[in-house]
């Protein structure tokens, strides 16, 4: 079996290569052992399901899944029965998945712990000192000495089992960080980086000759609340890429229509490309209808859903992230067939754009549209990418009415060179070419070109004559 090869960054643009130097794009979603698409490995109650899900997935176009490598919603998946001492059968799920995705081709951006259950199910962790584990307090998670070094065995152990291939895309090594766990001290975050993170990148170098790529993600509207959090989330030196998730309240976390979370993913991209200093990649890799779900119990209608899930993936690459990854938020706890035609559809638009070369910066707020439609977009001297979305009009239930006349539109973009460019109009819903067109960037660096009629939305990669 050819081994699968280790994803690396690009050295001349924010994306992702692997090691024979190929684009990479993370195209997937976050899922968990406990869900049911991976439910049949636990025990191995169902192998041959979960290969056939893994391989329909890659027919889909996704590339990658965030998993936590425990998910303790309950009390049968903890990784460790007490610090340091494995759980058999979760060692053997881990063993037979990282296999299966080897032979599928899929890859795996993985964290510790889900935080979110951690912090909710406290009492029972085996980190509990109470339950004889390291940690006094679920606040001091992140600057307990003992913690950290059992958050370090813990890596530790999942590299010298499963981290010697190309499966593991990256390592997040801390889900959501959050104040509250390192005591509401700044510099916690700091801390827990330069401590953990150095200690696995020097282990992996030492096991395999390298190391994977290395993040920290966190809970996206803490970055408004506390300012301090945005120097180590997108600018600690020790981390390759910047990660974060998008659940902002009411547009994103419990939309009313497909358009506003659209609107606000832009937004909450373009000001995070403005925190990184240093050219990095930023992934935003959890975002969906959380509050509406978990906490209105309110599964939302599917074609809805769709749509919105749509617009966000969109919204998100047009801004100049690497990608985005749904947190299901649905019941069942799985992603719809449209969304993966929605997943798709993005994958076989990606090899219109040369982004291993694409140093874009987000043009959002600087293309020049209609008055009735929002722009999102990035580029850079050579090639730009960008997504058109009408405002309206909107359905009774907030879907974009697809009945609306087609109309044509005009399209101004800065920062391309003097010269004569190819436009491709990219349906997002069919996952085809609309069409194709020319235009002419003029000496003042501003491409103008008039668009054929469209209705909804239209992407549209844009690469030199």
């Amino acid at each position: 079996m050819t081994p699968l090869p280790w994803i690396g960054r690009a050295p001349d643009a924010p994306y992702f290569i692997d090691e024979t130097g190929a684009t990479w794009a993370p195209i997937g979603q976050n899922d968990a052992i406990t869900w049911p698409e991976l439910a049949g490995l636990y025990r191995r109650r169902d192998m041959p399901a979960v290969e056939r899900h893994l391989h329909a997935l890659r027919e889909s176009g996704v590339t990658c899944l965030r998993l936590m490598l425990e998910y303790c919603h309950r009390e049968h998946r903890y990784l460790e029965l007490s610090p340091g001492r494995f759980n058999p059968a979760l060692v053997r799920l881990w063993d037979d998945l990282i296999a299966l995705c080897r032979r599928t081709g899929m890859r795996l951006l993985l964290t510790p712990f889900d935080t979110f259950f951690l912090w909710l199910r406290w009492k029972h962790h085996p980190y509990n000192r109470a339950n004889g584990g390291p940690c006094a307090s679920r606040r001091e998670l992140l600057v307990c000495p003992a913690t950290r070094e059992a958050v370090k065995a813990r890596l530790a152990f999942a590299t010298e089992r499963w981290g010697g291939s190309g499966v593991v895309f990256a390592w997040d090594l801390w889900n959501e960080m959050h104040p509250a766990q390192g005591n509401d001290e700044p510099d916690s975050f700091t801390n827990f980086i330069e401590d953990v993170g150095p200690f696995l990148r020097d282990l992996e170098h030492r096991l395999h000759g390298r190391a994977h790529l290395q993040t920290v993600s966190v809970f996206g509207p803490e970055l408004g609340w506390k300012p301090w959090l945005n120097e180590p989330i997108f600018r600690h030196p020790a981390l390759d890429f910047a990660s974060s998730h998008f659940y902002e309240q009411s547009t994103i976390d419990d939309p009313r229509d497909t358009v506003r979370p659209a609107i606000s993913a832009g937004r909450l991209a373009r000001e995070a490309l403005a925190q990184i200093a240093d050219g990095r990649p930023f992934h935003e890799s959890e975002h969906g209808p959380i509050h509406g779900f978990k906490d209105r119990h309110r599964t939302l209608p599917e074609e809805f859903d769709d749509e919105y899930f749509r617009h966000m993936q969109w919204a998100i690459l047009a801004s100049g992230a690497t990608g985005s990854m749904r947190w299901p938020n649905r019941h069942p706890h799985v992603l719809t067939p449209g969304m993966r035609r929605a997943q798709r559809a993005m994958a076989e638009f990606l090899p219109l754009l040369d982004w291993p070369r694409f140093a874009r910066v987000n043009l959002n707020e600087e293309i020049e549209t209609e008055a009735d439609t929002v722009a999102f977009g990035c580029g850079d001297a050579r090639q730009a990418l960008v997504w058109l979305l009408r405002h309206g009009p909107l359905l009774a239930d907030g879907r974009l009415d697809p009945a609306m006349p087609p109309r044509p539109a005009t399209l101004r973009v800065p920062g391309l060179a003097p010269g004569r460019y190819r436009l491709v109009l990219w349906d997002t819903r069919a996952g085809e070419a609309a069409g194709e067109a020319e235009a002419l960037s003029q000496g003042n660096g501003m491409l103008a070109a008039t668009l054929p009629p469209f209705g909804g939305d239209l992407a549209v990669a844009i690469r030199p004559r």
